[in-house]
């Protein structure tokens, strides 16, 4: 077996069509199908069911396929060791954010990362968090930064800093007077239950602060019937600071903006509120010279 045998598998799994996938392979279709018919001659076990022009996996296929793409993976992380090893200060580093930590962070960053690395062509993607945890397990990006709301098996996690979820309102709003004033907080404490009668702006279902929102609703069975949501950060400060309405936001969110400082902020003073900032790189994998220092460089700019 090689490597070639591999992506050759994994190609026809793409596309379940031999053309296609010979066409992206830039071999011959007759090339392409030979080699499956010697390969499963070989293994004495059939991997795709033809269908036609269709190949759907079989069981063996789907096994097949998903150690394919392990040592892939693992090729890759060798690959990358070596080169690190080898030229210490050359390469592609792929990372991902959510937009508003673009906004915020890649400015900073960047124009240093450049200084330390100068040979070192960085790709930036941008998406909510479950889409940067599925580029991270396929291998199309090397770190993903955002907000942590649960654990995954397959993902490492580097802590960079702690934040914590809080009640926003415009200044002066009547819920400042349920507020109290309790000893090692930053902020008053406001009770959850009391935004059961406002207006309250929440992020998509996808991105993480909605995800650690939804998960103290349902572990203290608050109900919040009156909601508006939506995936633009800016827009909720902005209707927040307004008056429109009440939110659940990080507090980091709110220190990185500038556009509109006139919010109070209260502390919901529950253990679910609390959560990391993190540096998320596939479980196991080499993280280069570069990485690292991208990574430092973040935990220094938030």
């Amino acid at each position: 077996m090689d490597f070639r045998d591999l992506t050759y598998v994994l190609a026809i799994a793409k596309y379940q069509n031999i053309t296609r996938a010979a066409d992206s392979l830039f071999v011959g279709q007759p090339t392409l199908s030979k080699f499956l018919s010697g390969l499963e001659e070989e293994l004495g076990l059939r991997l795709f069911n033809r269908l036609g022009r269709k190949y759907v996996p079989t069981y063996a296929g789907l096994r097949y396929i998903e150690k394919a793409e392990q040592i892939l993976l693992l090729k890759e992380d060798l690959d990358t060791e070596m080169q690190d090893i080898l030229r210490r200060d050359e390469g592609v580093l792929n990372v991902a954010f959510a937009s508003m930590r673009c906004t915020v962070l890649l400015p900073h960053v960047l124009p240093k990362f450049e200084q330390l690395h100068p040979n070192v062509k960085v790709n930036v993607l941008e998406g909510n968090s479950t889409e940067n945890d599925q580029r991270l397990l396929s291998g199309e990006i090397d770190v993903a930064f955002y907000t942590q709301s649960h654990v995954h098996e397959q993902i490492d996690y580097h802590p960079l800093s702690e934040e914590e979820l809080l009640v926003c309102t415009c200044q002066g709003h009547p819920l400042g007077a349920k507020a109290q004033h309790l000893p090692g907080l930053t902020y008053p404490c406001l009770e959850l239950a009391h935004l059961a009668g406002e207006r309250v702006l929440l992020m998509h279902p996808s991105q993480r602060t909605r995800q650690i929102v939804d998960h103290i609703l349902h572990d203290t069975g608050i109900l919040l019937p009156n909601t508006l949501c939506t995936s633009n950060m800016s827009a909720i400060i902005g209707l927040v600071s307004a008056g429109y309405g009440v939110s659940l936001l990080l507090d980091s969110h709110l220190r990185h903006s500038q556009e509109f400082p006139s919010i109070d902020c209260y502390s919901l003073n529950l253990p679910q509120s609390h959560c990391r900032f993190v540096a998320a790189t596939r479980k196991g994998s080499y993280i280069s010279s570069p990485a690292r220092d991208f990574i430092e460089l973040v935990r220094h700019c938030i």
